[in-house]
């Protein structure tokens, strides 16, 4: 555990993460990339905790501060929903941070390991993946930030916390506008998905093929045609409408995906220039499937 020093947050409160989600999705990574950030970390907190160690953390002036909470706790699903409805009671209100893999990832990172699922009892690995993906559904429902950590390596994991946790406080909303492929799957951490695969694709283009929606050439073709104009003005207009109502909602971070067919060309385009003309946000771009091909 880390101890730190600053800005207090919001009315002076500390400001709270919760990290949870399935086994071997990568929650003890995340806990030691937001404790170098200078949080001061508790893992394997019951829920019912999360209150006194609130009061702990005023008493001792620290400005931020972090709990993991797994099954590890079993009654942790109702007992979180209740901890986190006595912080809100309280003016403070917690993110709420889930870590899921697929589970062909998890069942491969747990036989790396040689350790047994901590739900599969007498059963096997999947079986106790599946027992604890039922029993989290709720706690994902309910989460701020759905991160799935799949395709994502250590270094991956531990740059995306400091995208998330990296300033200095957890004020305002923060929005990763991210491309993606359809062929490879939905990004399950999405909020919002817009489609551009009405957009005729540089892919049948010989001499635009090789290259993506970074080089010039791709984004001209892309937004210059007359659909992709409208498109953005139009979906600018609901993004705005939607971020305003989040942001009214208390919540902190959205991710909008911006799919095409490989994930390399048209949503590329699209999304660097959504993310530009929001440039009075704080924006992230990442391009999830782009050198996939």
């Amino acid at each position: 555990m880390t101890d730190t020093s600053g800005d207090r947050g919001a009315h002076g409160a500390p400001d709270i993460v919760i990290i949870t989600g399935m086994s071997g999705a990568g929650r003890s990574t995340a806990a030691k990339s937001i404790e170098d950030l200078g949080w001061f970390v508790v893992d394997n907190l019951p829920p019912a905790l999360l209150p006194t160690m609130l009061d702990l953390a005023d008493r001792a002036s620290l400005p931020r501060i972090a709990a993991i909470v797994d099954v590890r706790s079993r009654a942790f699903s109702t007992d979180l929903k209740t901890a986190v409805s006595s912080l809100g009671a309280r003016g403070v209100s917690p993110q709420v941070v889930f870590l899921e893999a697929a589970d062909e990832e998890l069942v491969r990172r747990f036989e790396n390991v040689r350790r047994p699922h901590p739900m599969q009892g007498s059963g096997t690995i999947i079986d106790g993946i599946v027992a604890e993906r039922e029993l989290l559904r709720a706690v994902r429902g309910d989460a701020d930030i759905v991160l799935d950590t799949s395709a994502l390596n250590v270094h991956e994991l531990r740059a995306r916390m400091h995208d998330y946790f990296g300033g200095d406080s957890l004020t305002g909303l923060r929005l990763t506008i991210m491309s993606f492929g359809y062929k490879y799957g939905l990004p399950v951490d999405a909020d919002l998905v817009a489609d551009c695969r009405f957009l005729p694709n540089p892919h049948w283009m010989p001499s635009l093929r090789p290259l993506t929606g970074l080089d010039v050439a791709v984004r001209d073709y892309v937004l210059g045609q007359p659909s992709a104009g409208a498109f953005l003005d139009a979906y600018l207009t609901v993004l705005e409408v939607s971020l305003a109502g989040f942001e009214r909602e208390g919540k902190r971070y959205v991710t909008v995906a911006v799919g095409c067919t490989g994930g390399k060309h048209r949503s590329v385009a699209i999304a660097e220039q959504l993310a530009a003309r929001l440039g009075g946000r704080e924006v992230t771009v990442s391009h999830r499937d782009l050198g996939r091909e």
